[in-house]
């Protein structure tokens, strides 16, 4: 690949990791901080689970993207052992969407219930839950599901090598474990469960009284915003797993080194691309993002103020030293 290319990709993945820092961190604030009680339902608490994932590649999944491009002599085992970060927090993101689609699909499947079935404890356990179930498919490899080539004979797990992901990383597991069974499995769980939620809103919606509308069509906004979190989810991921698919299939030659960049851009891109779908889609959290810069552009406004103020201070002092003159008595002209 050419050398412009590659600064290239990597002055957009140091934008795309700002960008995600940067959103996530406010999402977080935005939730724990400037919604009140926001935490004792159960659908913010996974979006908080969702915005820590993507904080978290910003901070650690894209730097290391980077770093697994051939830029760094490892061991393979900790190269490996680098590479499953990334698997990680995929798997939390999709985990945490999952749980925020059953969560809606219960609160209006089972609307007596939920209160008592989502309580705060089991919200936070399902978080938990989704963590570590994420760390045990996302570290899969290191229990011996791993590329044979970097543990050869001449190449063993104590000598360092170039190390890339797909260098210690089994494109066997990435098809048919990872994309297959831990990203489309859930994701069409999700479709099944967002289908029948917006099948039975429009229902319900049509056999509402005009005064009882209001409930549902809130219910139904929310979803919209939710299913659009996880159609960009779709949209940034699943090119990369069919790159993946075809360099099974097909060999290296299948992918060119700049569209296989160009899908782990875009699959980066997706954690930098939700906070901005939660402000502009979800009223409360547009509305805590608010409480939060406003402060911010009070101070910026007020700093500006006293700055012309000292200027136009400064500016009549000078005007009036210029009339006063040199000797101290004023200019004016006498008869």
């Amino acid at each position: 690949m050419a050398d412009w290319s590659w600064v290239a990709y990597t002055a957009l993945e140091a934008l795309v990791a700002a960008a995600c820092c940067l959103g996530n961190v406010l999402v977080v604030c935005a939730v724990c901080v400037g919604i009140r009680d926001s935490l004792r339902e159960p659908t913010f608490c996974f979006l908080v689970s969702l915005a820590v994932a993507d904080l978290l590649v910003g901070v650690a999944a894209v730097p290391l993207a980077v770093l697994l491009d051939g830029w760094a002599s490892l061991t393979p085992d900790l190269c490996l052992l680098l590479s499953c970060v990334v698997l990680v927090l995929t798997q939390a993101s999709v985990l945490s969407l999952l749980c925020i689609a059953v969560d809606r699909y219960l609160r209006l499947h089972t609307p007596l219930r939920y209160k008592a079935l989502a309580t705060q404890r089991r919200t936070w356990l399902a978080v938990c839950v989704c963590w570590m179930l994420s760390c045990l498919l996302g570290f899969t490899p290191l229990f011996g599901w791993r590329n044979p080539s970097s543990y050869n004979s001449t190449n063993s797990s104590s000598s360092p090598s170039t190390c890339t992901f797909l260098s210690v990383v089994s494109l066997p597991f990435m098809v048919y474990f990872n994309f297959l069974g831990c990203v489309m499995a859930p994701l069409l769980v999700m479709i099944l469960l967002y289908v029948r939620l917006f099948w039975s809103l429009q229902r319900r919606l049509k056999e509402s009284y005009p005064q009882t509308r209001a409930p549902l069509l809130r219910e139904r906004r929310l979803a919209c915003s939710l299913a659009l979190v996880l159609v960009l989810f779709a949209i940034c991921w699943i090119p990369l797993h069919l790159i993946n698919c075809l360099l099974l299939f097909y060999g290296p030659q299948a992918v060119t080194q700049s569209t296989l960049y160009a899908g782990i851009l875009l699959s980066h891109a997706n954690s930098a691309v939700n906070p901005v779908v939660y402000a502009c889609r979800i009223p409360k959290i547009r509305q805590a993002y608010r409480q939060i810069w406003r402060p911010v552009f009070v101070r910026l406004s007020c700093c500006h103020r006293d700055k012309q103020v000292q200027q136009s201070i400064a500016g009549r002092q000078a005007n009036h030293t210029e009339a006063r003159g040199p000797g101290g008595e004023s200019n004016r002209i006498r008869i």
